[in-house]
């Protein structure tokens, strides 16, 4: 079993930044893909972000792209989530994923991933 544990959420002002982290108890081949998730009030999770623990290919939502940024350090299981230039849009749960190394994957769909966190809470104030 695989654990994942996200950190870094917390309120910030719009135009603000947070870092997430999501540290995984261990990267096997079905954690070869790492994302991240968000889920507002009343609406559906969606993709965010995700990355390959083995050449470090990156996806990132529309949504996000020149805001936010995923990275993750090899030796330390750790993934993170800088995210720049917040908006009160950005107010979400964010939750840690981990998946196979498939295209579906990487794209970040969402029932192809295998393991979750327990989310944390990003607040975004105007």
């Amino acid at each position: 079993q695989v654990q994942l544990v996200e950190s870094g959420g917390g309120l910030v002002q719009a135009g603000g930044s947070l870092r997430l982290s999501c540290v995984a108890s261990r990267v096997t081949f079905s954690t070869a893909t790492m994302g991240w998730f968000r889920q507002a009030p009343g609406k559906e999770r969606e993709f965010v972000a995700s990355i390959t623990w083995i050449g470090g290919a990156r996806y990132h939502a529309d949504s996000v792209k020149g805001r936010f940024t995923i990275s993750r350090d090899n030796a330390k299981n750790t993934m993170y989530l800088q995210m720049d230039i917040l908006k009160p849009e950005d107010t979400a749960v964010y939750y840690c994923a981990a998946g196979p190394p498939s295209r579906e994957v990487q794209q970040g769909v969402l029932s192809r991933y295998d393991y979750w966190g327990q989310g944390t809470q990003v607040t975004v104030s105007s």
